[in-house]
């Protein structure tokens, strides 16, 4: 590891100034993701910006009919969290298969999106329940916010703040990981929400988390998992490699789809 310099601020706005004032800092809270490469010479950040000590960052609450959560809630947090349980149960099951123990009691639900990891959990929450990524400038929907493979909107200055998720009708995440990294080698949220439907997939795509436009329609016209039979999603620009070919993860997109169907019924 090479030497850096440590910064702990104790506002949001003190952390924007320090990634101006000094040249490719690099923000940490977790350090899950960012701590390995800079232990392996991969990248070598002069500054690192810690946000774990901003006062109020981590907040989990309820704001109209929204859930809030800020971007410094550790996974384990939000995974045990009774606000979370009672307005999103699906988003506190889905904290709780992230890692292991040592990841979900560090990791972040701000860090996460901002790494935009393509087998990241989050981002298909996100994406399917229609959530507003606030950051210390402005608001971005998902689609604005998640542009490829680790790559966001975020500008270099920009920090996460918090998330507003949007209250479902019905939602659930079903995941088929990959049994040493613990990392989703398929992931699909669905979400019946007020007026539509969402349907997203991490740990498939060569760019990332996705939609499935096609089962979206298909569930909006009736929410049950045989809404889907005899809809097949496209084996190209699916990931292929040692742990299953994309035609693998495009039939389990599909098995995972109708799994988080019944799981959001009642049926699982």
């Amino acid at each position: 590891m090479y030497d850096f310099k440590y910064h702990r601020p104790a506002t949001v706005r003190q952390a924007a100034n320090l990634l101006i004032k000094n040249e490719d800092s690099k923000l940490i809270a977790g350090g899950h993701t960012l701590l390995p490469v800079m232990k392996q010479r991969l990248a070598a950040p002069p500054h690192l910006v810690d946000l774990s000590h901003i006062e109020g960052l981590n907040g989990i609450e309820m704001k109209g009919r929204s859930l809030v959560i800020g971007a410094t809630a550790k996974h384990a947090e939000v995974a045990a969290s009774p606000i979370v349980g009672e307005a999103i149960p699906a988003l506190a099951e889905l904290a709780s298969l992230i890692g292991d123990p040592a990841v979900r009691h560090k990791g972040t639900i701000g860090g996460s999106l901002a790494n935009n990891d393509p087998t990241a959990d989050y981002p298909a929450a996100v994406m399917a329940l229609g959530a507003t990524i606030v950051t210390n400038k402005r608001k971005l929907k998902p689609e604005e916010f998640f542009q490829g493979l680790f790559t966001t909107a975020l500008e270099p200055d920009e920090i996460i703040v918090k998330v507003q998720f949007p209250l479902p009708k019905k939602a659930a995440y079903v995941k088929f990981r990959n049994q040493a990294s613990r990392y989703a080698l398929v992931g699909v949220f669905v979400a019946r929400r007020p007026s539509d439907v969402g349907v997203a997939v991490t740990g498939a795509g060569s760019d990332g988390v996705f939609r499935v436009t096609a089962f979206e329609e298909a569930l909006k016209a009736r929410f049950n998992s045989k809404s889907l039979d005899g809809i097949h999603v496209p084996h190209d620009g699916l990931n292929s490699d040692l742990h299953g070919s994309a035609e693998y993860r495009a039939h389990l997109i599909g098995v995972l789809a109708k799994r988080a169907v019944d799981a959001a019924n009642g049926k699982a």
